[in-house]
């Protein structure tokens, strides 16, 4: 594949809207139509998940679903009305019944990193490969985009096989078929474009705009050595930069793809309006109002909302869950004379990627040619567990997941690193270890090497620094909003089963932390303790910049080899108990 300029792409020839006609009156029948019909199909964080989604990950709320209870039991009689969904097979399926000729496929990042064996085996390569069949046509960055750094991103899109590993089974890497845009990444030294900021394509003549962002925040929450060189500057700026730009070439009709998004109220229908205004709203509603529409990800919600822009005009901004479970439709007119959207028509609905419809064939095919190129890693059965090991949270914020990743770290990092506790942060935790056997059969309660790496996907290293019994407390604080490193929302790091200690959630920001023991022993402020991160962490990623702090650094084994290591040892492996923080008001 050839690399892609920033300058507007066009496209011959006529197009119209599938499953929209206008009907022109008898006054009008010598007039051509004033406005175009456009159809957005969009997705978000499908994190290379080529097969359905498994056990909790694969549900979600849908109106239309069968009423199921907590474990995804029909019942009939209690619970919400759920469906199984996701599956790159079924998302080609409802892509194609939602598709006319005038239709674009664009996403808001996160389509790979954090991704299960299938894919992340030959880096993304399978992923990258089903979007093109998919006829995506342009995304923004994802924060996951570089978990393997921006020099391999640029291998993604513009062809040729892994420095390291060399082509996978299919040959060399021919490049995607699509850009990642990133309007706020810049190269330090000289504040270019790291990454081709717009994507523009023409429909019937009037072009339509796409400028793509990644959260600002990526800096924190991506592994250091993968961003060196770059930096990550705040969205609406960025964006409004670039929209002017659009504006002077004539591309009025513009929408924009944001990594970013806000949380929602459980349990909602996916096309429903709940959100808790976050940074996905501040973006929505500060965007210049030459922008039409948003498209946001990162927070793995569905919601169909509507903003006001500066001007004062309504504004849809849309999400679409995660892992290829819901869908997005996005329908406007574009007026030909002013070549703008015009606002009053924009519509918009989430449709839930449901499995009661046939699998498209050809992405089928695909996805399992790269299954069976990965099989004989990821059928490798290297545990068992007594029950399901959850990633949901206790009212103390622990995982089960979450502990039993950091009783396996510790146990990893104790000779060598002379580790005495260790932590694990929750974002790392990805996918449950589910009990009830996989299609592959290997059985109900035996993990597969596959299902492992699924649960923590990046191939971070354990380490092990010293922290003075202070610095642990002052980690621990900045676990809270309201600390100087702007932590954006709660993040409780999981900790291993020999350290204990109580936070209160009414103390202010520094005095939340109290009663920090190991093995039972109180922690003094002046004593040393090892502690086992992983490397990300140390790299003060998700707002922990006292772990930076931390001296006589070791580093230990990839976190996914003393996970299955710690697997294989222990079991069965039972559900851990969610004990070791004491929550008080």
């Amino acid at each position: 594949m050839t690399s892609r300029s920033f300058l507007p792409l066009v496209l011959a020839g006529a197009i119209a809207m599938g499953g929209v006609t206008l009907v022109a009156g008898p006054a009008d029948a010598a007039r051509p139509e004033r406005t175009v019909p456009v159809r957005l199909l969009t997705i978000n964080d499908l994190h290379g998940n080529l097969e359905p989604p498994s056990g909790s990950a694969s549900r979600i709320l849908d109106p239309k679903g069968p009423l199921v209870d907590a474990d995804g039991k029909l019942t009939g009689i209690v619970g919400g009305r759920y469906s199984i969904a996701g599956g790159a097979a079924y998302l080609a399926t409802h892509l194609k019944q939602h598709t006319g000729r005038n239709t674009m496929v664009v996403a808001a990042g996160d389509l790979i990193g954090a991704s299960p064996l299938i894919s992340a085996a030959y880096h993304d390569e399978p992923t990258l490969d089903v979007l093109g069949q998919m006829g995506l046509k342009a995304s923004s960055a994802g924060n996951h985009e570089f978990d393997e750094g921006y020099t391999e991103l640029q291998r993604l899109m513009k062809g040729g096989c892994h420095p390291v590993d060399g082509c996978s089974p299919a040959g060399e890497w021919e490049g995607t078929d699509f850009d990642f845009l990133g309007a706020n990444v810049l190269k330090e030294r000289n504040d270019r474009y790291a990454l081709p900021p717009y994507f523009v394509k023409s429909v019937n003549g009037v072009k339509v705009g796409f400028i793509g962002l990644v959260t600002a925040t990526t800096p924190t929450i991506v592994s250091s050595s993968g961003i060196q060189g770059l930096k990550f500057t705040e969205e609406v700026a960025a964006a409004n930069k670039v929209s002017r730009l659009l504006a002077r070439q004539g591309v009025k009709a513009q929408v924009v793809l944001v990594h970013e998004g806000d949380q929602v109220t459980p349990n909602q229908d996916p096309s429903a309006c709940s959100v808790t205004p976050g940074n996905g709203s501040r973006i929505a509603s500060g965007l210049d109002p030459q922008v039409d529409v948003v498209v946001s990800g990162h927070s793995h919600q569905a919601y169909v909302c509507k903003t006001t822009d500066p001007a004062g005009q309504p504004r849809y901004y849309t999400q679409g869950s995660s892992f290829g479970r819901v869908l997005t439709q996005i329908d406007f007119q574009v007026d030909k004379r002013t070549r703008d959207v015009v606002r009053s028509t924009v519509a918009a609905a989430n449709h839930v990627v449901t499995r009661d419809v046939a699998e498209d064939r050809a992405v089928a095919d695909s996805v399992a040619l790269w299954k069976a190129r990965s099989a004989d890693i990821a059928n490798k059965q290297v545990g068992r567990i007594t029950a399901e090991i959850g990633t949901t949270a206790a009212p103390s914020g622990e995982l089960p997941l979450g502990n039993l990743i950091a009783d396996s770290q510790l146990e990893a990092t104790r000779t060598g690193g002379n580790a005495q506790i260790a932590f694990m942060n929750p974002g790392g935790v990805r996918m449950p270890l589910n009990h009830p056997s996989s299609p592959a059969g290997e059985g109900d309660g035996v993990v597969t090497y596959g299902e492992a790496f699924a649960v923590q996907p990046f191939n971070n290293l354990t380490q092990v620094i010293t922290l003075t019994g202070a610095q642990l407390k002052t980690v621990l604080e900045q676990q809270f909003v309201g600390g100087p490193n702007n932590q954006a929302f709660t993040k409780i790091l999981q900790p291993s089963s020999n350290f204990t200690y109580t936070y209160s959630r009414s103390a202010p920001w520094g005095s939340k932390v109290s009663a920090m023991k190991i093995d039972g022993v109180a922690v003094t402020d002046t004593q040393s303790i090892r502690v086992a991160v992983n490397n990300f962490l140390v790299g003060g990623g998700d707002a922990f910049a006292e772990l930076k702090n931390g001296t006589d650094l070791w580093s230990g084994p990839l976190d996914i080899d003393a996970f299955v290591d710690y697997l294989g040892k222990h079991s069965p492996v039972a559900p851990p108990a969610t004990d070791r923080i004491t929550v008080v008001d």
